[in-house]
């Protein structure tokens, strides 16, 4: 592991922290919110709740990570016998990737056999993108990190295909009150999985060293908070408009 700054080992440990924050309140306010909505919505709730609070346990445990990797030696820090565990971010998204997806398709409320079709199958894509990146990610070779990060690329766009071509009538059909956050909802989520892959790349482009290092914690930390806090405000907002509606216009689960 490389030397870092003092600069750059507090601008990412300050993300880390940031990151936890950020998560651990949207959690609580996310679950306050429950009893805002109508009871069709109150999963989409939960589980979004949910993503939060899996991601910012995660995030503590990234930053105590960081803390033990490194120790400050005559004015910068200098790797400890202790690796920093990048695990950490790859078990969360294997967990919360999916669920996003999941929140997704629950505040739709859709016929229960479709929110079993589309949820599963998206879960599924989510997984199999996360489980690609992996061994990119962890290698220490460009030429693996291109191989793998265009395998997950695959389900990536097949997912954002379904987003919005498998999902376009289902989105029309929202109540005309919640119908444009629905498809905010869904263009952050495409918008911020696109940030992803950029960071992912980085270290295959020739950035390397502490530089990178920053790019990616900083850079991850950030579309983490937008794909998950920011995109459960959004859902938060989509169910409390959908409970205003005197009747439910959709089929609820």
């Amino acid at each position: 592991m490389e030397t870092l700054t003092l600069g750059q080992y507090d601008l990412i440990f300050n993300a880390f922290s940031f990151g936890f924050a950020t998560l651990a309140a949207a959690t609580l306010f996310f679950w306050l919110s429950i009893g805002q909505v109508k009871p069709q919505y109150k999963t989409a709730l939960v589980v979004t709740g949910l993503v939060t609070f899996i991601a910012a346990y995660h995030y503590f445990r990234i930053g105590q990570s960081w803390t033990d990797a490194y120790a400050l030696v005559d004015g910068g820090y200098v790797a400890t016998e202790k690796a920093f565990n990048s695990a950490y971010r790859y078990v969360d998204w294997l967990l919360t990737v999916p669920l996003l997806l999941v929140e997704l398709i629950l505040v739709m409320s859709l016929s229960r056999s479709e929110t079993v079709s589309r949820a599963t199958s998206l879960g599924l894509a989510a997984l199999l993108m996360v489980a690609l990146g992996y061994p990119g990610e962890v290698s220490a070779s460009s030429g693996t990190r291109w191989i793998f990060g265009l395998l997950s690329m695959i389900p990536f766009l097949w997912i954002v295909f379904q987003l919005y071509s498998g999902l376009g009538n289902a989105i029309e059909s929202q109540p005309k009150n919640a119908r444009n956050l629905v498809r905010a909802a869904r263009n952050v989520t495409v918008v911020s999985w696109c940030f992803y892959p950029v960071v992912y790349f980085a270290g295959a482009i020739g950035l390397e060293g502490a530089t990178a290092t920053v790019v990616v914690e900083v850079g991850y930390t950030i579309a983490d908070i937008i794909a998950k806090a920011g995109f459960g405000v959004l859902i938060v907002m989509i169910a409390m408009r959908k409970s205003e509606e005197p009747e439910n216009n959709t089929v609820s689960v």
